[in-house]
């Protein structure tokens, strides 16, 4: 299996790949036209991406069966164009979870103790501990998540460890039926969350419906003096709400993560936030550990072998939720060759697509059942014509 890497891998995992028996092309600099060529050239059944930006062109200038996201947002990956070509998209969730978990609190500590400007002050030659010796401390103040999957857990543990209360929003949990064993409090809404908390930090992944959806109404609620925090991603943030809530909320903020950021390792960049004091910004490392990349890699070698040895795909991300399947036929059979066919042709002749099937055999291999779900009602007539073959033994349709 032809396996292209377009982007920096671990070399544990290119060595496990190729032990595997995949031919391996290692070009961890590819992007734009230069990627949809080398798809062409390689002719490559699977690629590997972490921040590459893959486009509808170059999944269409190939053969690609498979492509993998080596890490866990998959938002740079043109989903709806893979989806069109029958493209697999997979990524590696909750691999990085504790990278991202301890920058999180790297953040809020830098925030809380001022360590960028100490260090500055210091390297300076500049001793001024009178100035430094203000913070507010961590202990008993109140940490809200808003999202809580992989990530926001090990946000949650971590501040426990630093005895701090959790406080949640999350599509997940219901306020009104919270149980009373979880070890954090829900609010109700976002808003409440940002009202109550003293350290506000974002774990949403970028979908259509959480674009933006860190606005005014939440950002506006929060306490001035308190922190705001950003390891998911720029776009679940309204940046302009941001910048405002920068300049006149009277908060601070730590962000891993930026509109408009390059997506090369190296570039000019700059944006408003970043020039005021009280904001302090990372290179989108949220997830850059070697621990991170070594679980990721293992996870993507994983991915790649299933599929290539029997055909699944673990993580998959682009399948449909539910098909337009609206009935199932169940056809007991003798496991005969051209059975299956007899039934397909037919329901072909009437215009009925076949949306899933699956088929299990009796033991001995003389019998089996086939489930073939359709987006259409069999008549009588297709369905007695199926009956008419002389290896049908049943046939019956259900309502889905």
């Amino acid at each position: 299996m032809n396996v292209l890497i377009a982007d920096k891998f671990e070399q544990s995992g290119i060595d496990a790949l190729r032990t595997a028996g995949c031919d391996v092309l290692y070009l961890p600099d590819l992007k734009d036209a230069a990627l949809v060529d080398a798809i062409r050239d390689s002719r490559a059944e699977v690629l590997v991406v972490r921040g590459t930006v893959v486009s509808a062109a170059a999944l269409e200038a190939g053969a690609l069966a498979l492509v993998v996201r080596a890490g866990a947002g998959y938002n740079t990956i043109d989903g709806a164009a893979a989806s069109r070509s029958g493209i697999y998209v997979s990524n590696c969730p909750g691999k990085n979870a504790i990278a991202v978990a301890e920058l999180t609190f790297a953040l809020i500590l830098a925030i809380d103790r001022r360590v960028p400007e100490n260090v500055a002050e210091l390297r300076a030659g500049r001793w001024n501990k009178k100035e430094f010796s203000k913070a507010r401390g961590l202990f008993g103040r109140t940490l809200g998540l808003i999202g809580y999957g992989n990530i926001g857990a090990e946000v949650a543990r971590r501040a426990q460890a630093f005895g701090m209360p959790v406080i949640v929003w999350s599509r997940r949990f219901n306020a009104a039926a919270m149980d009373p064993a979880l070890p954090f409090r829900i609010a109700e809404t976002p808003q409440q969350l940002a009202a109550d908390a003293d350290v506000v930090s974002v774990h949403l992944a970028l979908t259509k419906e959480t674009r933006g959806f860190v606005d005014a109404s939440i950002l506006e609620r929060m306490r001035p003096g308190s922190y705001f925090i950003n390891t998911a991603r720029a776009e679940v943030v309204d940046d302009s709400a941001l910048q405002r809530a920068a300049r006149e909320g009277g908060i601070r903020i730590g962000l891993d993560v930026h509109a408009g950021e390059p997506g090369s390792a190296t570039a000019e960049y700059s944006h408003p936030l970043l020039a005021l004091p009280h904001v302090y910004g990372t290179h989108h490392i949220g997830g850059s550990t070697d621990q991170a990349q070594d679980a990721i890699a293992d996870e993507t070698v994983r991915v790649i072998t299933s599929y290539m040895r029997t055909g699944r795909v673990p993580n998959v991300v682009n399948l449909a939720a539910k098909t337009p399947a609206t009935h199932r036929l169940i056809v007991r059979h003798r496991d005969r060759p051209g059975v299956l066919a007899h039934v397909f042709d037919l329901l072909k002749s009437g215009r009925i697509n076949v949306q899933e099937t699956d088929n299990v055999i009796f033991e001995g291999a003389e019998a089996a059942v086939a489930r073939i779900s359709v987006d259409g009602p069999p008549s009588d007539s297709l369905l007695a014509a199926i009956r008419g073959h002389q290896d049908i033994l049943d046939v019956h349709v259900v309502t889905i």
